[in-house]
């Protein structure tokens, strides 16, 4: 696991992105998610990396995280072992940390390395490709998992006691290119009634992006009114989109 103590970063550069303005506490939302109480998009931009595009070694990724106005609500970086990276590439553990712009840490997405990862994620059990959301504390939010499927994608959110909350699906072939620039989508449905209460985009970055880079941009969007705890189990299963999904895609594509 790679859980614990944060690595401390240096300054946090807005890179040009203004800060958005704290909401302030509210009662009933976890400290540091009082930004999701008032958004019902954010949009998720992993930072190219220089070192990754001469060296062709997988760096550890960056992101930002905005709101509809282009303002930063967070900062994300990962935490993972670099012969993970190169060996295991989108297979790997790792921990992405977010944090305020103070560099607070408000919530983190962890996947623990699985030697199955190679598996089919039409096998059931640890090859689902697991990844547990926790609150600044380190107490389970909940988690968010690959589900028995064979073509489609199909994924999972579970709260703190693993009963299932919603299902996503995406395309058999989220294609992008040159001729095929729109939104790759991934809707997410209640449990209860199947009735869609979200979603979650991969956004075309543009020629030179996609094509010499593996710096994803994603969209999520879900009700304003919803739990502040699910819209965070929501922003975790980005990042399980992204890596089982695209990153693999690219690795696939460059390897």
């Amino acid at each position: 696991m790679y859980g614990g103590v944060v690595q401390q970063q240096p300054g946090i550069n807005l890179g040009g992105f203004q800060p958005m303005a704290f909401p302030g506490q509210l009662t009933n939302v976890p400290a540091g998610l009082e930004y999701l109480a008032v958004v019902d998009q954010l949009i998720i931009k992993q930072e190219v990396s220089v070192f990754e595009i001469l060296a062709g070694f997988e760096a550890k990724n960056k992101y930002r995280v905005l709101n509809s106005m282009n303002q930063q609500a967070y900062w994300a970086f990962e935490e993972s072992d670099f012969c993970h990276r190169i060996c295991c590439g989108p297979e790997r553990g790792f921990t992405i940390h977010i944090t305020d712009n103070s560099q607070q840490e408000v919530m983190s997405v962890v996947r623990d390395f699985r030697y199955c990862a190679c598996c089919t994620l039409c096998a059931d059990g640890c090859c689902m490709y697991p990844i547990v959301i926790k609150d600044k504390f380190g107490q389970k939010l909940g988690m968010t998992r690959a589900m028995n499927f064979c073509c489609t994608p199909r994924l999972g959110i579970f709260d703190n006691d693993d009963q299932l909350l919603y299902e996503i699906t995406g395309p058999c072939c989220p294609c992008q290119g040159p001729c095929c620039t729109g939104d790759v989508n991934y809707p997410i449905t209640s449990a209860k009634d199947g009735q869609q209460v979200g979603n979650i985009s991969k956004i075309w970055g543009g020629v030179m992006r996609e094509a010499f880079t593996d710096s994803e941009t994603f969209g999520v969007q879900f009700p304003m009114d919803l739990d502040v705890k699910h819209k965070a189990l929501m922003i975790g299963a980005v990042f399980l989109v992204d890596f089982i999904i695209f990153e693999r895609m690219k690795n696939n594509n460059h390897g």
